[in-house]
């Protein structure tokens, strides 16, 4: 009861990582840019997304430009959308499959077969967490490091936007689901490694004493 307990409260983990996964990759907010400059009722905010790039004035006016040239982009976004699109497809994957191997469905067969359906959903979850975890690491990287250099002038610095913090939540989210799904169905198997069936251990102390009881016949 408790293992199931623990493998709803992983799936729960894991929607939230998928909705966050899907949010962080739509977003157009990984780096923003606020330039105030003399008169605050000209300050714009600049958005960069991985599709997309945005521009917010005070006015209330807000205009969107998408990237349609991907070869034309940086090498680090174009890494960034196929990390991501692979983590959104791997999470929605583990989604599936858990659901069939829970504990608490009925779906799936017999207890050794939801075990594996299982550990499946977790390694999914897994892979999608370090698919969502590489582009926003790296999109970071890019953002501080050009923050930091001096030869940039201060209107092309950026900060990192509110999707690489739901992307790296999302990420996290997921990589815990992974792991309670692959722990929870490990120590099953492992539990039953240690504790072989007793039915087993009878028959062969059975065989053994017919044997007995054979050879004293010959005698």
């Amino acid at each position: 009861m408790a293992s199931a307990s623990l493998q709803f409260f992983a799936f729960i983990l894991a929607l939230f990582g998928v909705f966050g996964d899907i949010t962080a990759t739509l977003l157009p907010n990984w780096k923003v840019n606020a330039d105030v400059g003399s008169n605050i009722i000209t300050a714009i905010t600049q958005m960069q997304g991985l599709w997309m790039d945005c521009t917010w004035y005070s006015t209330g006016m807000f205009s969107c430009t998408l990237k349609y040239s991907v070869l034309s982009l940086p090498v680090y976004i174009q890494a960034a959308r196929t990390t991501m699109v692979l983590s959104c497809i791997l999470s929605a994957f583990g989604i599936c499959i858990t659901t069939v191997g829970m504990k608490c469905t009925k779906l799936g067969g017999d207890a050794d077969s939801k075990s594996h359906t299982c550990f499946a959903g977790g390694v999914c979850f897994i892979l999608a967490g370090i698919f969502g975890l590489i582009p926003t690491s790296w999109y970071t990287r890019e953002i501080i490091s050009n923050f930091l250099d001096q030869t940039i002038p201060e209107s092309s610095k950026h900060e990192p936007g509110g999707a690489v913090y739901i992307g790296f939540i999302s990420a996290g989210f997921l990589l815990v689901a992974g792991v309670i799904f692959c722990t929870s169905c490990f120590k099953k198997q492992q539990g039953a490694w240690i504790y072989p069936p007793h039915e087993h251990h009878f028959a062969s102390t059975e065989q053994e004493s017919n044997a007995g009881y054979n050879l004293k016949d010959y005698v």
